[in-house]
C-alpha cells in the first residue's frame, strides 16, 4: 500500500452487526427468517484451520450475511518478527470469506516467542510509531488491502510516552495508510483508568480513517474498570457512542459479547437500541462534540 495514497472519502457502511459466536450458530442458520442483524464479525483465529465444522458453519453464515474479520494475534507492536505463517493463513481465510475488511489491535501480545494471551499497550513514542508503521505496511502488502487497527483498553502507562494515545493511533494510521476500528467502550474504560477526557480522544481521531465502531460491556470495580465483554452496554458508553456519531457520522457498529453470552434475542434487542440511538442522535441538530 502507498502511504501517500488518499483515503476513500466514501466510507463503506454495513449497518449494525454482532460478533459471530458458536452458541448462536443453530438459531442463525436454522431459522427461515434471518435475524435482524446486518453483518457478523468473526474472530479470525477461530477459523484459520484446514477444515471441519467451524469452517462449514462459517461458509453457511457467509451465504446469508456479510462478514468482517477481527484478529487478536497479529501482535503488530511486538519486537518479534511478524509471523509469516500466521499472515499466510490469515490471507487464505480472507480469500475464502471475502470480508468487507480485516482488523486487529494496536498492541503487542508477546515477545521472545512467548504469547501473553493479552492485548498489551505500547509506549506512545516516535520510535514505537516508526516500528508499528513499518510492520503495518508489511502486513498490508501481504494481504493486498488496508487493515483496521483498534484502540485497546489499558491498565498501565509508560514513563517514556511522549504523546496521547489518540495522537499515537492517528499518526500510525496516517503514516501507514491504514484505517481505524474505534472501540467506544475501550475509550471509556481507559479514560476512567487514566483520567483523560474521552471527548478529547474522539475529537483527536481523523474522521476519514474511522471505518468501524465496537460497543461492549465492562466490569466496574470502583477504582478501575476492566474490559470484560461480559455485561450489557452501560449508559455512559451509550452516551459516548452518541458523541462519536455526532463526530464521525454513520459508522458500521458492532456489539461484542465474549462471556456470559445471552440468548441471541437479547443481543438483537441491544443491537436495536444501537440503531435507535444512532437514528435519534443523527436526526437531532448537529452540535460540536466538546465539553
Amino acid at each position: 500500500m502507498n502511504p501517500s495514497s488518499p483515503v476513500n472519502s466514501e466510507r463503506p457502511y454495513l449497518g449494525f452487526g454482532l460478533g459471530l459466536r458458536p452458541v448462536h450458530y443453530e438459531e442463525i442458520l436454522s431459522n427461515p427468517t434471518p435475524p435482524k442483524v446486518d453483518w457478523f464479525e468473526i474472530i479470525s483465529e477461530n477459523y484459520m484451520i484446514p477444515g471441519g465444522r467451524p469452517l462449514h458453519n462459517l461458509d453457511r453464515v457467509r451465504e446469508r450475511f456479510p462478514l468482517v474479520m477481527h484478529g487478536v494475534s497479529l501482535s503488530i507492536g511486538s519486537t518479534d518478527p511478524l509471523d509469516r505463517d500466521y499472515l499466510k493463513n490469515l490471507k487464505a481465510l480472507a480469500d475464502r470469506v471475502q470480508p468487507a475488511w480485516i482488523s486487529d489491535h494496536l498492541c503487542w501480545t508477546g515477545a521472545h516467542g512467548t504469547n501473553m494471551h493479552d492485548l498489551l499497550p505500547l509506549p506512545y513514542t516516535e520510535e514505537a510509531i516508526r516500528h508499528v508503521v513499518e510492520r503495518v505496511q508489511q502486513v498490508q502488502e501481504t494481504l493486498g488491502r488496508r487493515i483496521l487497527l483498534e484502540n485497546v483498553s489499558s491498565y498501565l502507562t509508560y514513563k517514556q510516552s511522549a504523546m496521547t494515545e489518540w495522537e499515537f493511533l492517528s499518526e500510525i494510521a496516517r503514516r501507514a495508510d491504514c484505517l481505524i476500528l474505534l472501540d467506544i467502550n475501550n475509550i471509556y474504560v481507559s479514560s476512567f483508568n487514566h483520567e483523560f477526557d474521552p471527548l478529547a480522544y474522539l475529537n483527536g481521531v481523523p474522521a476519514e480513517r474511522v471505518r468501524q465502531f465496537h460497543l461492549a460491556g465492562h466490569e466496574h470495580n470502583g477504582d478501575i474498570i476492566i474490559d470484560t465483554h461480559d455485561h450489557p452496554i452501560v449508559d455512559s458508553v451509550w452516551d459516548l457512542y452518541a458523541h462519536a456519531l455526532r463526530r464521525f457520522g454513520r459508522v458500521s457498529t458492532m456489539i461484542e459479547r465474549d462471556d456470559h453470552i445471552p440468548p441471541l434475542a437479547e443481543l438483537l434487542a441491544e443491537l436495536d437500541h444501537a440503531r435507535t440511538r444512532a437514528d435519534e442522535t443523527l436526526a437531532a441538530p448537529r452540535v460540536a462534540a466538546h465539553r
